[in-house]
């Protein structure tokens, strides 16, 4: 989100928040790609903002709601002061969430990444919403990938490395025929908060169907060694599915994650090396 875009964002989150009865004196950026999160004092909230239209957050409340109800899922909680929805102004979607106050160090351990993230699977396992699949998620990245106006930066031969990866490791994965669920999407650490009530996975947008590996392959390897019965055939192919989406939303002429284009490379050359694929948290 551009800088002038930040400051609009801003003055939304606050606009809700005043209008939410709750008092916000002053907004801090932690984070800013396409989404911008926000701590907004003195109510002491997490808001996230994004432009109308984007879409994700209604997924990500409705799948907070119904993780909400279930007991020890370990997912950051909307905000209970207000009504849990998404809320617009001057446009912008804004969604409220309880703030955690990070702890030092902020790195979550491997044992303790994998028992939280198979504690989510076993929540998710129980709610049944209507998401896409993961292979959806694969073709919007095809998209990308064979449009040379959306990604007029990359280059022939990286564009049909990644158009061959995708394709060959997306029918890979399907034809491990592996049992589906609920998937968080995106668990990488960055989406892994270190709380005094132990980890929280936030940033539910992602959501989608598939195969616990596909999640698995987004954070960092020694996860994998302390979550139970993943398939380590499966696991590698996900991987390197996952590193073949994310150089192609990288090389999206519209991304505004923070140095996308030198992660852009250095996805491409992580590909072009090939098997055993690293892990993305990594």
């Amino acid at each position: 989100m551009k800088a002038a875009d930040v400051s609009q964002a801003v003055a939304a989150a606050t606009a809700v928040a005043t209008r939410c009865n709750l008092r916000a004196d002053q907004a801090t950026v932690l984070h800013c790609s396409n989404r911008v999160a926000l701590r907004l004092s003195r109510c002491d909230a997490l808001a996230r903002v994004a432009r109308a239209g984007r879409g994700g957050a209604q997924l990500e409340v409705d799948v907070a709601r119904r993780l909400a109800e279930l007991q020890g899922c370990p997912v950051a909680a909307l905000d209970p002061r207000v009504e849990p929805r998404v809320h617009e102004h001057d446009g912008f979607t804004v969604t409220l969430w309880t703030y955690h106050h990070p702890l030092t160090p902020p790195e979550v351990s491997p044992a303790d990444y994998a028992t939280a993230l198979a504690k989510l699977h076993a929540g998710m396992r129980k709610v049944s919403l209507e998401v896409p699949h993961f292979t959806d998620r694969v073709t919007e990245a095809q998209a990308l990938v064979s449009s040379r106006e959306r990604t007029p930066a990359l280059g022939d031969e990286d564009r049909e490395l990644l158009a061959d990866t995708l394709g060959r490791l997306r029918q890979a994965v399907v034809d491990h025929r592996a049992d589906e669920q609920l998937l968080h999407g995106e668990p990488h650490p960055g989406n892994v908060l270190r709380t005094e009530a132990g980890p929280l996975f936030i940033d539910l947008e992602t959501c989608c169907r598939g195969p616990v590996e596909f999640d698995l392959a987004h954070a960092p390897e020694e996860v994998a060694d302390h979550y139970p019965h993943a398939d380590p055939a499966l696991l590698l192919d996900c991987r390197g599915l996952s590193l073949a989406m994310v150089a192609a939303w990288r090389w999206d002429r519209d991304d505004e994650f923070p140095d996308g284009r030198r992660e852009g490379h250095e996805l491409v050359r992580a590909i072009r090396r090939g098997p055993p694929w690293r892990a993305l948290g990594d």
